[in-house]
């Protein structure tokens, strides 16, 4: 909804459409729904039953569970907070004074829990999943959501090293990796038959979608510096050569964790190529849309013979591959 705003000025569609409807879905993550999914007394999402996966590292080979993270997942966390930030923010625009005290108060709240409960003082860095039992210290890259993202929970001082960790463990030439290959679960070879490598799909393979919010968090804390942005360029010119291996023209779904990182499973897989795409125009390249909204919404331009009319507010920026963009 931030994103849709700020791309497009359609402060009435965001009021009238989708406002409510982000209230609603607060409202029941708040009562609880299914999958045990329900803020808990820290003001923290928890989620999970036996044998079910609800995050993105989901794989499941019969009743084998690969990465279980219920309780509280770090990037789960990191979302919810942001939810809860834009949501004051909206309620601010749209004069709901009760809504705005509501989720002000409930994002301090989640605020104050997640460092409390999330920092691990001896790595650094962020704890995968808290859920009640000793909290897990795998290092994966989830954790980079909570400082790549607009709003975040974590002091300057722990932002710069949650992101020094991932780029210490993680980082590869096309993307980063699901586990540290210091751990012992770590499995660096993405091979074998549908059990071996279900095995090792979130157990150290490297993912190139979550390259965008690495280089996101990378540039946020280095304070978006022209040395932070050329650096981000550099990480992407492999996954830019990639675009002639594999799939013509696209990115792979992954890459083995272990170097030479041959390229597996989709050979065209879209958030791969999304995630990179917005990286390179808004955080490299800092094509971005004007930062203010305003607070009436402003009328759509017409129509011409050679473009339909845009949203309101609507910036058409074209940058290529081949140049700096500005």
């Amino acid at each position: 909804a931030r994103a849709f705003l700020a791309y497009t000025g359609d402060l009435e569609f965001v009021r009238d459409e989708l406002y409510p409807v982000f209230a609603d879905i607060i409202s029941w993550h708040v009562r609880g729904t299914r999958y045990g999914i329900k803020v808990d007394p820290s003001g923290l999402l928890s989620s999970g039953e036996p044998g079910v996966q609800l995050t993105w590292m989901d794989a499941k080979v019969g009743d084998w569970v690969v990465t279980p993270r219920r309780g509280k997942p770090v990037e789960i966390q990191a979302l919810w907070y942001n939810a809860l930030c834009i949501m004051e923010d909206l309620a601010r625009k749209f004069g709901d004074e009760p809504g705005q005290k509501r989720y002000r108060n409930m994002a301090t709240v989640a605020s104050w829990s997640f460092n409390r409960l999330f920092w691990n003082e001896n790595t650094g860095c962020l704890y995968d999943v808290t859920n009640g039992a000793p909290p897990d210290p795998s290092i994966r890259p989830n954790q980079i959501f909570a400082v790549s993202l607009t709003h975040s929970m974590l002091s300057p001082e722990r932002a710069q090293s949650v992101v020094r960790k991932v780029q210490e463990h993680l980082l590869t030439s096309y993307g980063l990796r699901s586990l540290a290959p210091t751990d012992p679960q770590y499995r660096g070879r993405y091979t074998g038959g549908p059990t071996e490598r279900d095995g090792a799909y979130h157990q150290g393979t490297v993912w190139p979608w979550l390259m965008g919010p690495f280089i996101t968090a990378y540039i946020k804390v280095n304070g978006g510096d022209e040395v932070s942005r050329q650096q981000a360029g550099d990480w992407l010119a492999p996954l830019k050569d990639h675009l002639a291996d594999g799939g013509l023209g696209h990115i792979s779904e992954i890459f083995d964790g272990d170097a030479p990182q041959r390229p597996c499973g989709c050979v065209a897989q879209a958030w791969s190529v999304a995630e990179i795409l917005r990286a390179y125009v808004e955080d490299v390249n800092s094509v971005r849309p004007a930062a203010r909204v305003e607070t009436e919404p402003a009328q759509a331009p017409a129509k011409t013979k050679d473009r339909p009319a845009a949203r309101a507010g609507t910036q058409v920026r074209e940058v290529s591959m081949t140049g700096t963009g500005s």
